[in-house]
């Protein structure tokens, strides 16, 4: 079955290239489309054909430039300002997860981290927000790193990732994470609006227990395994559902949260990561939104709100 499934993926990816959605154009082309369906309804079969991942991960980030020669220049420039702040976090990243120490060394974290600082001080005169390092981007690396057969890949997956698909969760205020959790309680309201008063009884609001699950797209919660599947979906089809998927993992614990007279304990560590239930509940969950709360959870990650500031 998965050999099968594999076997579409190849055929689908030798296809001549499928140019992924441009978010001014809005247009997805049928390679995207088929292919984000089949991420949806197969899932990506990693374990028979470990190239799948990695290529299908850079056609849906439109990662076609892997300049070497750019990324050793930022290497070159050595530490960056921020050097101590990323060697505070690097050291920690996903360090429970033997696989993952394993493939990813530190050194090789510090690295990227560093290249991506030089980037945006070479760069800041292009982009309307400027870049840095921040806390949590530890831990987007990560799953970049451990997956991708390069550090060179890595990086360049890793830079457009976070410039284009959530460059508000990596502002210093980490303004789209604080938006996100806003939004987490809304949608928690419509969905669940039992569960959610529960949860505000005990003065409980996704900012108190979802805040490291949604700077992290839920990387922080193990098996590894689980939150490449979890991010194969998300970055098919948008960081924005990570809301959707914490709230399906509340949903999951749901009965044990409701009779539980301290639920923070609970919730301060969420139980091991299920891709498959997590991803088809936050689908679910997509049609009981009204369109303009799903509108304002789709923008949240990159659209800068102007009557904020």
């Amino acid at each position: 079955m998965a050999a099968a499934t594999a076997h579409s993926f190849n055929k689908l990816l030798s296809q001549p290239k499928a140019a992924s959605k441009s978010r001014a154009s809005g247009e997805i082309d049928d390679g995207t489309k088929k292919l984000r369906r089949m991420i949806l309804v197969e899932g990506i079969p990693s374990s028979v054909d470990a190239t799948l991942r990695p290529r299908i991960w850079k056609i849906l980030l439109r990662v076609n430039d892997l300049s070497a020669e750019t990324y050793l220049r930022y290497v070159a420039r050595g530490p960056c300002e921020v050097r101590e702040k990323i060697r505070n976090d690097t050291f920690r990243t996903l360090a429970t997860d033997k696989g993952f120490k394993e493939r990813v060394r530190e050194d090789m974290l510090v690295r990227l981290l560093d290249a991506f600082v030089w980037r945006n001080y070479e760069r800041q005169e292009m982009q309307q927000l400027g870049f840095t390092y921040v806390q949590g981007m530890n831990v987007l690396a990560a799953p970049f790193l451990y997956t991708m057969p390069s550090e060179l890949e890595a990086f360049f997956c890793f830079a457009k990732f976070i410039e284009e698909a959530c460059p508000l969760y990596v502002q210093p205020t980490l303004e789209g994470v604080h938006r996100g959790l806003k939004l987490l309680d809304k949608c928690l309201k419509i969905v669940d609006p039992e569960l959610y008063g529960y949860l505000r009884s005990k003065n409980l609001s996704a900012e108190i227990y979802a805040f490291p699950s949604v700077l992290t797209l839920c990387a922080c919660t193990p098996p590894l395994d689980q939150v490449l599947q979890l991010w194969d979906f998300l970055l098919a089809f948008g960081v924005h559902l990570n809301v959707l998927c914490v709230i399906a993992q509340l949903l999951l614990m749901r009965d044990e949260v409701m009779s539980s007279p301290s639920p923070m304990r609970l919730l301060r560590t969420f139980p091991a990561l299920e891709a498959l239930p997590v991803i088809g509940i936050a689908v679910t969950l997509v049609r009981d939104l009204p369109p303009e709360l799903y509108e304002e959870l789709v923008k949240h990650p990159y659209e800068i709100q102007n009557s904020e500031h």
